[in-house]
């Protein structure tokens, strides 16, 4: 039946000629293809089948918003979005992880380009309707591996005292500046593409911020800084830090510490997400990533300011060291 509805919307796109080719897909229940005419024409199709829980249209909100102020989300080609498909522009296959991974000389070219749309896109006006990531809710979230990561190792902690780190990061982020900019939450170097012969900041294409929420400006800066599935270089993240400071006029040290703050929570949350990946979802090999993340989420805990969080973290949440990634391997669920 998902067959005859793309076969449906592929022709009244007048793409149905068109060669499909599978395309790397993310954590989520999107499915992605690049289709390609005979006279070199390409596109992309969103497969996000709404029974699978999936929505298009926070997607095509954010791009359409993203579009109107010159940055180079992907052109809405055709929609359907009771049916959850989508034709996109093309925006090629130039990950700035990829790049920089071929060319470790663009790493910091690339993270200048990315740094300085995020101080272009934090002084711009904020779509309408759009719910703040405020600090229960990312409270909340950061308490996912106890939630997850834990018992996926057949541990577990006290629910007094998850609700006292519960109650510690709500307390740091609420001392933080209230959400004020936009954040697409998944502004890394796999969802960055580089694009030279446009001008600007519109030389970085945008992926994956159908997650977008109204949060503070560090989040997104940290989410590209400390990236969960590649190692960025730490004098690269100290110059991009300074170069927001000096681009938006921020107080460096409460930016360095709201940094600290947004870095551990979002840390916190993707080793709850990445456990529950593998236990509910049978996709075990976000598992590698968390030593990475774990190093990301120690020097996050080193900022005196969380003193505390780290103490109460410490007492109940292992390193990921590799037996115990085994015991949550073993526990994977069969893929869906």
């Amino acid at each position: 039946m998902r067959d005859a509805a793309i076969a449906d919307f592929l022709a009244r796109a007048g793409w149905a000629e068109a060669r499909r080719m599978s395309l790397a897909g993310d954590a989520s229940n999107r499915r992605y293809d690049r289709l390609a005419r005979d006279n070199g024409e390409t596109a992309v199709l969103m497969d996000a089948d709404p029974a699978t829980g999936e929505d298009v249209r926070p997607f095509l909100a954010i791009a359409r918003h993203l579009s109107s102020l010159g940055f180079s989300a992907p052109a809405i080609l055709a929609e359907d979005s009771a049916r959850g498909l989508l034709l996109l522009e093309d925006l090629g296959d130039d990950l700035f992880a990829r790049l920089a991974a071929r060319a470790p000389q663009l790493e910091e070219p690339l993270y200048a380009a990315a740094t300085d749309l995020l101080a272009r896109l934090h002084r711009a006006p904020l779509p309408e309707d759009l719910a703040p990531y405020g600090p229960a809710e990312m409270a909340e979230l950061g308490c996912l591996p106890f939630r997850w990561y834990l018992p996926g190792q057949g541990l577990s902690a006290p629910e007094d005292e998850i609700a006292a780190v519960r109650a510690g990061l709500e307390t740091l982020l609420a001392e933080a500046a209230p959400p004020s900019v936009l954040i697409l939450r998944d502004y890394h170097a796999e969802n960055l593409l580089w694009l030279p012969e446009r001008d600007g900041v519109a030389r970085v294409g945008l992926l994956d911020f159908q997650d977008a929420r109204i949060g503070h400006p560090a989040y997104d800066l940290v989410s590209l800084l400390q990236d969960a599935r590649r190692d960025v270089s730490p004098g690269v993240g100290a110059r991009m830090r300074a170069r927001y400071v000096a681009a938006t006029g921020t107080d460096a040290a409460a930016f360095d510490r709201a940094c600290a703050v947004a870095g551990a929570q979002r840390n916190l949350r993707i080793i709850g997400v990445f456990a529950r990946l593998c236990l509910r979802d049978g996709k075990p090999g976000y598992l590698s990533m968390l030593p990475r993340v774990w190093g990301h989420l120690m020097r996050d805990l080193d900022h005196p300011a969380l003193a505390g969080l780290r103490e109460m973290l410490l007492r109940f949440l292992p390193p990921p060291e590799p037996d115990r990634l085994d015991r949550i391997a073993s526990r994977c669920a069969p893929r869906r």
